[in-house]
């Protein structure tokens, strides 16, 4: 590989990711950089999935995700430890979802968690597979399934306000809709910002994406 410069961040600006990717000219790298900096939360043990869009078009560095994905993804997000579910590819777009298993599947274990669940639809929450199928299949259904947030680790308060499921006031807007007192949702949206600001800082002076991919920030807590 050839020698990677750093990106120099202008007046403590974050880079945006087309910015970080040009220091990668290998496309498993691209990809991995990609993906660390997607995943960065889910890597640092603060949230036990995350949503990943990919659309099938070239990037401002030139390089297609979507074809990327397809052709490295299954060698390069194994070594990172976290496991990938497909919920939809529709050709021109692609919807993954990134996780841990063991965070995931303990999180689905919560009483809590299983009482909101339960009330959306699933049945059984001890097959994890099972259970990610049925979200893949509603994904591509006629309504979208706003249960989702229990999988992404939004607060139950959050999740099941927007469903209607109960009726709380909403407080604000922050990465998803805020409801009741936001200040516990606030800042566990600040500690999803600074682990994907973390991770860009990373990749801004790396050798090896990959390596920031396996290496992650990897805590075994969830914070919820």
């Amino acid at each position: 590989m050839d020698e990677i410069q750093p990106v120099r961040q202008e007046g403590g600006k974050r880079p945006a990711w087309h910015e970080l990717a040009v220091r990668f000219a290998d496309p498993r790298e691209c990809l991995a950089s990609f993906l660390a900096l997607e995943a960065a939360a889910v890597l640092a043990g603060e949230k036990p999935a995350n949503l990943i869009g990919i659309a099938n078009r070239s990037r401002p560095c030139g390089r297609n995700l979507y074809t990327l994905w397809k052709q490295w993804g299954a060698s390069v997000l194994p070594e990172s430890g976290l496991a990938v579910c497909e919920l939809v590819d529709r050709g021109d777009s692609l919807l993954l979802l990134i996780y841990r298993s063991e965070a995931l599947g303990g999180l689905l274990g919560r009483p809590s968690t299983s009482a909101v669940l339960g009330r959306a639809g699933y049945a059984d929450l001890s097959d994890l597979d099972a259970v990610l199928g049925e979200l893949a299949a509603r994904i591509t259904g006629e309504s979208f399934p706003h249960e989702i947030g229990v999988f992404l680790g939004y607060p139950l308060k959050d999740v099941v306000a927007f469903m209607g499921l109960v009726t709380i006031p909403f407080a604000c807007q922050g990465p998803w809709k805020i409801f009741g007192d936001p200040r516990e949702s606030l800042r566990l949206a600040e500690v999803f910002r600074s682990c994907r600001a973390r991770m860009a800082e990373r990749l801004g002076s790396c050798a090896s994406a990959l390596e920031c991919l396996v290496g992650g920030e990897q805590r075994v807590a969830v914070a919820m």
